[in-house]
This record gives C-alpha cells, sequence and structure tokens, in this order.
C-alpha cells in the first residue's frame, strides 16, 4: 500500500511560480514511478507530468512543457512539480499518483496508477 500527500497549491497570480510536493508513506516508493495530473471544473481530468523510479527520466503534457518540472527524492519519500510562469488556464486540482507495479517505468496513462492523492488546488488568477 501506498498513501499520498500532496500539498504546495495556493492562489497565485499569473506569471508567478509553485511548488507542489507529494508525500508517500511505505518503501516502495523509490521503486514506483510516479504522475502528476490535474482536473479543472467541469473537465476531465488530464496528464501533467511523470517521473521514473530514479527521476532519471520524465515525460511532460505539451501544455506545460518548458515550465514545470518534475522531480522526486527517493531518500524522502517525495515528489515534487516545480510550476513556473503560471497561467489562468493552470487552475485545476492538482493530484499526484504512483504505479500499480514496480516497473518504475514512467507513463502518461492514467490506468498505470492505483494510489492516488487527495489532490491540492492551485488557483492561478489574471
Amino acid at each position: 500500500q501506498v498513501q499520498l500527500v500532496e500539498s504546495g497549491g495556493g492562489l497565485v497570480q499569473a506569471g508567478d511560480s509553485l511548488r507542489l510536493s507529494c508525500a508517500a508513506s511505505g518503501r516502495t516508493f523509490s521503486s514506483r514511478a510516479m504522475a502528476w495530473f490535474r482536473q479543472a471544473p467541469g473537465k476531465e481530468r488530464e496528464f501533467v507530468a511523470t517521473i521514473n523510479w530514479n527521476g532519471g527520466s520524465t515525460y511532460y503534457a505539451n501544455s506545460v512543457k518548458g515550465r514545470f518540472t518534475v522531480s522526486r527524492d527517493n531518500a524522502k519519500n517525495t515528489m515534487y512539480l516545480q510550476m513556473n510562469s503560471l497561467k489562468p488556464e493552470d487552475t485545476a486540482v492538482y493530484y499526484c499518483a504512483a504505479e500499480r507495479g514496480y516497473s518504475g517505468s514512467y507513463s502518461y496513462s492514467p490506468g498505470l496508477y492505483e494510489y492516488w492523492g487527495q489532490g491540492t488546488q492551485v488557483t492561478v488568477s489574471s
């Protein structure tokens, strides 16, 4: 079992930065690929970024590429999402997720992920 808790959300202005954190419980964090997803009001959950087990490989949605950076610290059982140059369209609840197995390989498919946090709200005003 993996339990995930996100933090770091808030209300910011367009152009500002935020760093989200995802703290994981359990001893298997370092073996699992992780990802960030988000869901805006009235929209489906969408992929944001993913990272492999050791942080050596990452992949981003086109909408955030060049502005967001995903990273992880396996010693701290924590994943991060550094968000720069935020836009109003980035407003959403952000969720972190851990893969079902131990492939360690990243994926943008939500079906790969079994464990989800409760989400943290990010609101970007124009």
